[in-house]
């Protein structure tokens, strides 16, 4: 509700602003100029992006300084941004961070800059090769076709929704002649099969209490509920027509699936925090699905837990490729002068490039977004150490992402709510069409 209201006052506080004219770059001159960058980072993340900040400005020829500020989580720089707006767009950072439909929030008022003007930019911009270089789901993503085209965000890191297994137990499973397969599951065929297994046939080397084993343990969240349904080829937006399609065959299909899981007893639902990744590393949970930036605390559980071998691998999928989630906040630029949004820009253009994303992969446990990144020396050494890191690294090239569209918060709440609702037993279409007739309400108020 709190984010509706701010959403509203922005728009009505901006309504009357001209909408300003596209700016051209080609003869901006940043020397000098100061950017504000608001993020979200702290402990060790925050540590990493002060140091390559640091190497910027000590660095770029311009004299450009970039001044960083953790400005508290998403939803509080979403609240500062929004207010910031209201009050006329003279209160703004140079540089924020935003999830895509914060962005698209903003571009309601005119508030970003479109940076295909940058990118593509004689004098500034990417080249061809460059901009290849991006791995295409994450160049893409905030691309937003509702605001024709426009590109609202630059990707810094991404993250990706994976599957954690446990390979010991997938072996002794097998070697029962509990499953019929080797490996981790391909399909949702065989994970069903190996997870309905898991219940009747505990893992040997487990720590937690074996009569509390489980095949699944299912996190209720949107991202979850979007990665199922990339997994059963669908989407969760037509991106022709500008609607939902929360209810699509595909999601209709993976959702009877998951449902299907819960009464035959194979699957449950995560009731505390991080509880899957507990279960998980005490071996009493066979899989489990989240993000790819949880490998440390997953490494760390199995470690203090059961101590086994385990990976990760794609979401099991019936499409003939892996079609894989993934998401994270990007960069965006607020309109100021045209001398701090090129600075701005400058400074994106050194985060994002191939050695500073290596670096900044690793140190803050996202992926680079580049795909030369792979060829440094310390992605390499990371390769050689961490065989699951480089399995979730190829995947990257099967990415999609959830909806840039306003509005995207409140509907993944209802989303949640649909999932709650048909693991405890609900219709499976009648509850998405009806979260899908919600959720399209939500966008045609925005």
């Amino acid at each position: 509700m709190k984010k509706a209201v701010l959403v509203m006052v922005v728009v009505l506080a901006m309504a009357v602003m001209a909408v300003a004219q596209e700016v051209s770059y080609e003869e901006v001159d940043p020397t000098g100029a100061t950017v504000v960058f608001w993020h979200q980072h702290s402990g060790g993340r925050e540590e990493a992006l002060n140091e390559l900040i640091g190497s910027f400005n000590e660095g770029n020829e311009w004299g450009i300084t970039v001044e960083a500020s953790n400005q508290g989580g998403y939803d509080d720089i979403f609240q500062k941004m929004t207010l910031g707006l209201a009050g006329g767009g003279t209160d703004l950072p140079n540089l924020v961070v935003a999830y895509q439909n914060q962005a698209a929030t903003y571009q309601l008022v005119d508030g970003l800059v479109d940076l295909n003007v940058l990118v593509n930019s004689p004098a500034w911009g990417l080249t061809a090769e460059e901009q290849a270089d991006f791995f295409p789901a994450f160049f893409n993503s905030d691309v937003f076709p509702t605001f024709d085209g426009q590109r609202l965000g630059i990707a810094p890191n991404r993250s990706m929704e994976v599957m954690y297994y446990n390979s010991d137990w997938l072996a002794e499973l097998f070697a029962a002649g509990a499953i019929s397969f080797e490996g981790a599951p391909q399909n949702p065929d065989q994970f069903k099969e190996a997870a309905c297994a898991a219940v009747a046939n505990p893992f040997s080397g487990a720590t937690g209490d074996t009569a509390n084993s489980m095949g699944y343990e299912l996190s209720i969240d949107a991202s979850r509920f979007a990665s199922w349904t990339f997994a059963f080829d669908g989407d969760m937006f037509d991106y022709e027509t500008g609607d939902y399609a929360i209810n699509s065959d595909a999601a209709v299909a993976a959702w009877t699936f998951i449902q299907g899981l819960y009464t035959d007893g194979c699957a449950r639902t995560v009731t505390e925090r991080f509880g899957d990744q507990t279960n998980f590393g005490a071996g009493t949970t066979l899989f489990t699905v989240g993000s790819s930036s949880g490998l440390p605390f997953y490494k760390s559980a199995v470690e203090e837990g059961a101590n086994f071998a385990w990976s990760l691998d794609a979401i099991p999928h019936t499409s003939a490729e892996p079609r894989q989630n993934i998401y994270g906040a990007s960069v965006s630029i607020p309109k100021t002068t045209p001398e701090q949004e090129l600075a701005a820009w400058l400074f994106v253009k050194y985060y994002t490039s191939a050695d500073i994303q290596a670096e900044w992969g690793l140190r803050s446990n996202y992926f680079p977004v580049r795909a030369s990144a792979a060829e440094s020396e310390v992605i390499q050494a990371e390769f050689a150490a961490n065989a699951a890191y480089k399995t979730a690294f190829d995947l990257l090239q099967f990415g999609l992402a959830e909806p840039p569209v306003p509005g995207y918060d409140p509907v993944r709440a209802e989303i949640a709510n649909a999932m709650v609702a048909i693991v405890d037993g609900a219709g499976v279409a009648e509850t998405l069409a009806t979260t899908n007739e919600v959720a399209n309400g939500i966008l045609d108020s925005q």
